[in-house]
This record gives structure tokens, sequence and C-alpha cells, in this order.
């Protein structure tokens, strides 16, 4: 008897939510927050997706540690937060949402990936597309404080085994 199982039958994925669900998530039960700030047009957005994204250990780590973020910076429904709606903002052929600009801080460049703090405080905006031996180490970095007593070098340096070649 032959059986034959489909080749992601036992596929994680990221359990994206949306920035709302983040903060109402992180009120109960704080973690770190992790956003992807991305575009529909932007072909390393996707890479990252089809790439770094579906690597098991970034998966692992990233549905562990953090409440991953999913936010299209062009995106056309407003967003409440802190007592402020933020909206998209036609400019040209496309525009901009206003909560992408504001936790880019008007550096709109995609992809780019936002780690905010327990209490919603910025940590760093990292842009560009990054493969998975290299993101899993910024995860790490950030998701066990390190980045509060060592520079990113010094860990990475001291977590060289935990870097695929």
């Amino acid at each position: 008897m032959c059986i034959i199982l489909p080749f992601n039958v036992n596929a994680q994925k990221i359990n994206w939510l949306t920035f709302e669900e983040a903060i109402e998530l992180n009120k109960a039960n704080p973690k770190k927050i992790f956003i992807d700030v991305y575009t529909d047009w932007c072909g390393w957005c996707t890479k990252m997706d089809q790439t770094t994204f579906t690597d098991s250990e970034v998966v692992e780590y990233m549905n562990e540690n953090f409440y991953p973020v999913k936010l299209n910076a062009e995106q056309q429904e407003p967003i409440e937060y802190n007592g402020y709606t933020f909206k998209f903002i036609p400019q040209g052929r496309r525009g901009a949402h206003q909560l992408a600009a504001s936790l880019l801080q008007g550096k709109m460049s995609y992809p780019s990936y936002v780690f905010m703090n327990e209490e919603e405080k910025l940590i760093t905006i990292l842009p560009g597309y990054m493969k998975a031996p290299e993101f899993i180490t910024i995860l790490e970095f950030i998701g066990s404080d390190s980045f509060l007593s060592m520079p990113f070098e010094e860990f990475k340096n001291k977590n060289t085994d935990t870097i695929k070649q």
C-alpha cells in the first residue's frame, strides 16, 4: 500500500496579524511586535514572503517570540491607534498610509521591518530583503533582549554556530 502525502502537510506558517490584533493581544500577553511594511508591487517583499518568511526556523521563532504584523503601506483602510485615526494619503499615482509613514519615520522603503517592544516603543527599523540565516540572527538578537546589552556584531560573533552558511 502506498500513501502519498502532500508536500506541505506539516508546513508551518507565520501567524500574521493585523496591527490592531497585535496591539490587542499585547495588552493581555505582552510580547515584542514585528511589523513587515510592504506594498503589493514590491518584488523584494514577495521574495521575503516566498523564502525567508517560509523558513521553518524563522516561522517558529517569529510565532513564539513576536506578534507578527503585515502592514500594507498603501492600504486604504484607516487604523485606530492611541486615540488617532491613521489614514491613506493619496500622492501622485500611489500614496502611503499614515501609520506606515509614522512607523518608518518617513523613510518609505520596501520591504522594511519595524520592531517594537512590549510597551509598543520602537526598538529599530531595518530595510531591505534578508536571507533566512541573517534574518533569524536579527530575530534572536532582538527577541532575546541582547540588543539591550551588546552591539549586533558582538552578538553575531558569539552566535556564529546558529548562522547557516
